[in-house]
């Protein structure tokens, strides 16, 4: 199980790093890149962990639509980044109080972890952080058993059916009430007839005419 403690770690560290760069770099559209391969990264990790159906549906959702929706809307946007950096110090007091926060935040949480302290009572974590088993990571079907999407499959289309068809009738009167509310018949606007397009005849298509030599078309 060398090799999964590995790639956990591996996964893990790439995840991060470029979870960092997500924030830090100075072009929108390297942001999204590295936006993407947080996504690919995560999804390595859940695939050693035996969460083939999260990881592929993360890949498929967030890295097929909605990373690359991002990446359209920051490609077709015309930023100025001049003009992004001249509030950098007016917000800088505040990013910092936040970070500051946050830091103590996290440094509490490790301590309290490290420690096993209680607090209210109440164990907030374990009393040490144990090393990490990677042979419980990997997964382990049984013989003959049905993997994690095929369970979700049999829940989600039989217990559950009615909720999941109920969400896409949802989903189906979103998109078109979307649709009606942008679609509108302005003055002066070209659009395009599919109708009228589908029902022309060649006579109304195609014109002939007969260009004496030397003369052009009036």
């Amino acid at each position: 199980m060398i090799i999964a403690g590995i790639l956990f770690y591996l996964f893990a560290t790439v995840l991060v790093v470029s979870a960092v760069l997500v924030i830090s770099a100075k072009n929108s559209v390297h942001s999204v890149f590295f936006l993407i391969l947080c996504f690919f990264n995560a999804a390595g990790l859940f695939v050693l962990i035996g969460a083939e159906y999260i990881a592929m549906t993360l890949v498929i959702v967030y890295v097929g639509a909605v990373a690359v929706l991002f990446l359209f809307v920051v490609m077709m946007l015309d930023v100025n980044f001049a003009e992004l950096r001249q509030g950098f110090l007016k917000y800088l007091p505040l990013g910092l109080g936040v970070t500051l926060i946050l830091c103590v935040q996290l440094g509490l949480v490790f301590y309290f972890t490290l420690s096993g302290a209680q607090d209210l009572g109440e164990t907030i974590v374990s009393s040490r952080i144990q090393a990490l088993d990677v042979s419980a990571l990997s997964p382990n079907f049984p013989p003959g058993s049905d993997t994690n999407t095929q369970e979700i499959g049999k829940i989600l289309y039989t217990r559950f059916v009615y909720p999941f068809q109920m969400s896409g009738l949802v989903l189906l009167v979103a998109m078109i009430g979307a649709i009606v509310l942008t679609l509108r018949q302005r003055a002066g606007v070209r659009r395009q007839n599919i109708s009228e397009q589908v029902s022309r005849s060649k006579q109304d298509s195609i014109e002939i005419v007969k260009v004496q030599s030397g003369q052009g078309v009036s």
